[in-house]
């Protein structure tokens, strides 16, 4: 798999985001899928991939918490570009077991609860979703995160087995709003409220100057386990 890394970055080196997407897109056909949560970040990446016509598949985790905000945006991006966006929902006994065990905001209670929800509502949707693919597309960037400073745009997802790449991985949240701004893409206007980072409704916040950029998300744990299992860094 190494070299099939190294052969993917010589093969991209150089290439703007909408030449590598359609060179994986002619690559893998039918293999590459992008996972938007409607920030931001995702959806430039989006606009990237429904402009420019590349047969990407594009999906969601539609969680059942999502803030009213996010399926605005769902649904004018529906709109404004007329092309599919699949949803993928938890497997409905599983919910509705852990809802009636422990009620709707068991996560409050314990980081091996909200672990459990996050798992129900997002990891084993994501896991069906990526199913069968080659290379996931994501909305991350470098400097998201400490942990992703020492990344590649493009990488090896062991969890997952398969490929991600990050077309936007170096890009600054300044080149993000100028995108968004420039091609009048719709946006989640909580971004302009103080949230960074969106996720479901009960468990993120905003943040205040200068807090750490996932410091709205789970901000009733500790900072260490601030993780849901989407993405190993």
């Amino acid at each position: 798999m190494k070299l099939e890394i190294e052969h993917l970055i010589s093969q991209i080196k150089g290439k703007d985001p909408v030449e590598v997407l359609r060179y994986f897109a002619t690559q893998y056909p039918g293999l590459v899928t992008f996972s938007t949560s409607f920030g931001w970040e995702d959806q430039v990446v989006t606009d990237l991939i429904f402009k420019n016509n590349i047969p990407i598949e594009v999906f969601t985790l539609e969680t059942g918490r999502l803030f009213p905000e996010t399926y605005y945006v769902w649904n004018r991006t529906l709109e404004i570009y007329k092309q599919p966006i699949k949803a993928y929902f938890p497997q409905t006994e599983t919910l509705q077991q852990m809802v009636q065990e422990k009620g709707p905001n068991s996560f409050y209670e314990s980081v091996e609860n909200r672990k459990n929800c996050c798992q129900i509502r997002k990891i084993e949707p994501l896991k069906r979703a990526l199913e069968g693919k080659k290379i996931w597309v994501t909305g991350i960037r470098a400097e998201q995160s400490a942990n992703r400073l020492d990344m590649e745009n493009i990488e090896w997802d062991e969890q997952n087995q398969l490929l991600k790449y990050h077309p936007i991985f170096d890009w600054s949240l300044d080149q993000v709003k100028a995108y968004v701004k420039e091609n009048n893409i719709v946006y989640n206007t909580l971004h302009d409220k103080g949230f960074p980072s969106i996720g479901c409704a009960p468990c993120t916040r905003a943040v205040s100057e200068g807090e750490d950029f996932r410091a709205g998300r789970w901000w009733w744990e500790d900072q260490s386990k601030k993780e849901c299992g989407l993405h190993a860094t």
